[in-house]
Order: C-alpha cells, then sequence, then structure tokens
C-alpha cells in the first residue's frame, strides 16, 4: 500500500468553529518547520506529516503525507473510501480577543503545534478537498 498526499484546509478564516472561536487572517504568523500530521488528536497516533503549510484567503492550507503504516494505513484507506475527511489543528492562543457584539472569541494570533485527520473537526469547513496516492521513490 503506498502513502497518501491530501491537500485541504485545517482552518477557514473568519467562520465560527463550534466551540465559539473564529480564527483571524494572520493568527498563523509564518508557521516553520514540520508540523506532525494526527490521528484524532492523539499524540501517541501520528499518521504523517505536513509537506507546505500557507495561509491564503480562504484559510491554513495544508499539504501532509499520509504514511501507510501502522495506523496510517488504515486512515488511508478511510480517506481513500470517503469515510474521513475532517481536519483540525492543535494550536496555543498566543492573542485572543473577544468579540462581544457576536459572542465570538477572536484568534489573532496561534502557536501551530499539529495538524489531524479527523471525524468530527469543529470549523465544519476544514476538510480534505483532495487525495492522490504518493508513487514509491526509487531514487533513480
Amino acid at each position: 500500500m503506498n502513502d497518501l498526499r491530501i491537500a485541504g484546509y485545517a482552518s477557514v478564516f473568519g467562520v465560527p468553529d463550534s466551540g465559539g472561536d473564529v480564527v483571524l487572517p494572520g493568527a498563523f504568523g509564518g508557521v516553520l518547520g514540520r508540523v506532525p500530521l494526527l490521528w484524532q488528536h492523539d499524540v501517541r497516533e501520528p499518521v504523517g506529516f505536513v509537506e507546505r503549510l500557507e495561509e491564503d484567503s480562504k484559510g491554513l492550507r495544508v499539504v501532509a503525507r499520509v504514511v501507510a503504516s501502522g495506523r496510517g494505513a488504515q486512515a488511508v484507506e478511510l480517506l481513500r473510501a470517503g469515510a474521513i475527511d475532517g481536519l483540525s489543528f492543535g494550536y496555543r492562543v498566543k492573542a485572543a480577543r473577544a468579540d462581544k457584539t457576536r459572542g465570538y472569541r477572536q484568534l489573532a494570533s496561534l502557536e501551530l503545534i499539529e495538524v489531524s485527520l479527523v471525524t468530527f473537526p469543529m470549523q465544519p469547513l476544514a476538510r480534505v478537498l483532495g487525495v492522490s496516492t504518493v508513487a514509491e521513490e526509487t531514487g533513480e
């Protein structure tokens, strides 16, 4: 079984999540370094790694590799079958403010800890939008 490459949004700007938070554009402030891809936010269940992260006008766009080993093999099968397509992210809040008129917390600056494949994302629009098989790398 080959690894999968997935692309989608771990966060969508300006849309309240089910916990009452709204991520603002620029909140991720130039995330650098390798970020793990976890299964359901469980640090004991890594299933791959994020290859690329970028903020665009919609949100935090991610491209990640799901490694077809252990729990990752199950994730690959569920993604291929369309049984799971949720994305989410773990973070620490660096700066936030209350939006008293709407009753939300606006997240202005975040430290990204991880990205996860999830069954039910807190942000309903945070989804895997594309899946492709990673060809075996032969080094030739």
